[in-house]
């Protein structure tokens, strides 16, 4: 009986991955591929032309072995950056997928701005594969979080779409309630390091009825993009006062100003 039951369920499953592809070659057929970046045609969907894919200037070693700062020139494993160095954050590792300028820029802020969640499985491809060495033993992915006025108005939160893409990749749960941003603040995007540092002071905190969930935990705080590391560092200082036992930082993108590298 048990082997007539799973002889019939690899038919049924057989006969599901036939209609799905048949559906999905209609939709190419009916709406063909374009390019996430420019909307150029592509071989398949969720994926950059020969053209934006160069563009990109995807983040490797070598680089800190802490914030994942890029350096210009080849360092000795387990290098830290002069900024790592004289203030250690509070978290151990931070890794994002790109620099933030030309095509993933504009992808990001299609994302962010645009109503393009469509974007966020491809985005969260090349973060799982840049925060490899974070995700590795993970407990959770905590996406950092709007206050609930901005959520109104936005509909969304970037981070959020983020984590749960990563955590169908990776299969590392997401704890979206852990963290709440407690009072709101004006936005980042034309303030300096030491503006965005007083902007967040307060701004993030662990519910109690939280704190047991990640009390010795391996949490990775999921962001769109490292500016200057102001909101990250103040919600990895939070969640680490709130027990858990490792904060890392994924981000799809970082800013990276001349003078930044080693």
């Amino acid at each position: 009986m048990a082997l007539i039951w799973h002889d019939g369920a690899m038919i049924a499953r057989g006969m599901r991955d036939h209609f799905r592809r048949g559906f999905t070659g209609l939709l190419d057929f009916v709406l063909p591929p374009a390019c996430l970046g420019c909307d150029a045609p592509v071989d398949a969907p969720g994926r950059l032309c020969p053209v934006c894919w160069p563009k990109i200037a995807f983040i490797s070693a070598p680089q800190c072995t802490c914030c994942g700062l890029p350096f210009e020139l080849p360092v000795p494993a387990g290098t830290r950056c002069g900024g790592c160095i004289a203030h250690p954050p509070p978290f151990t590792v931070a890794r994002a997928a790109a620099r933030y300028g030309g095509p993933m820029r504009d992808l990001l802020l299609r994302f962010k701005h645009a109503d393009r969640l469509d974007l966020a499985p491809s985005l969260a491809r090349l973060m799982a594969q840049a925060g490899a060495e974070a995700l590795a033993g993970a407990d959770a992915l905590v996406p950092v979080p709007l206050h609930w006025r901005r959520r109104l108005t936005r509909r969304y939160n970037q981070s959020a779409e983020l984590a749960r893409a990563i955590s169908r990749i990776a299969k590392v749960p997401v704890l979206a309630q852990v963290l709440v941003r407690a009072r709101p603040t004006p936005p980042q995007g034309r303030l300096g390091r030491l503006a965005r540092l007083r902007n967040v002071v307060g701004a993030f905190s662990v519910p109690a009825v939280a704190k047991a969930s990640i009390a010795g935990k391996h949490l990775v705080l999921v962001d769109d993009v490292l500016t200057t590391g102001a909101t990250v560092y103040a919600c990895a200082r939070v969640l680490k006062a709130a027990g858990a036992a490792r904060v890392d930082v994924l981000t799809a993108a970082r800013v990276i100003h001349d003078g930044d590298g080693g």
